[in-house]
């Protein structure tokens, strides 16, 4: 996907008009909720997702946005997430590195973000798990 950006042929399955997330404490529990705006197919959606983190509601979200045009994302599987710190010695201001796993029939493939906002390097990758899994693997 990079490569094929800075080529300037990346043509994405869903263009993303924004993305927004928080978390909340209730009593006795902690909630996060995302609200993501897009357009796929044509077809503008804006949903809201709740989880038990900001990613696990980013996910819902962008998930749940994407299945009208896409039905088959509900199949595909966030198998491993990772944040690792790149730059040791920053404490909560380090740019980290995330990793996400996803699976679909059988195959498997890793996405990276990157960024000085874990939530932000998160949705990097988690974005462009589903968008590579729509573009190789889901057929128009």
């Amino acid at each position: 996907m990079l490569l094929r950006d800075q080529l300037g042929i990346l043509d994405l399955p869903f263009l993303v008009e924004s993305w927004r997330v928080f978390t909340e404490e209730r009593v006795g529990d902690n909630i996060s909720e995302a609200t993501v705006k897009l357009t796929a197919k044509d077809a503008r959606q804006m949903v809201v997702g709740e989880g038990n983190g900001p990613v696990n509601a980013l996910d819902a979200a962008l998930r749940a946005a994407l299945i009208p045009a896409f039905p088959a994302v509900a199949e595909f599987e966030l198998t491993d997430y990772k944040v690792r710190i790149l730059d040791d010695g920053h404490g909560t201001d380090a740019t980290v590195r995330t990793l996400i796993d996803t699976s679909f029939g059988g195959e498997t493939w890793t996405t990276v973000g990157v960024g000085t906002n874990v939530i932000e390097a998160s949705w990097e990758a988690l974005s462009d798990a589903l968008a590579y899994g729509i573009m190789t693997h889901l057929d128009d």
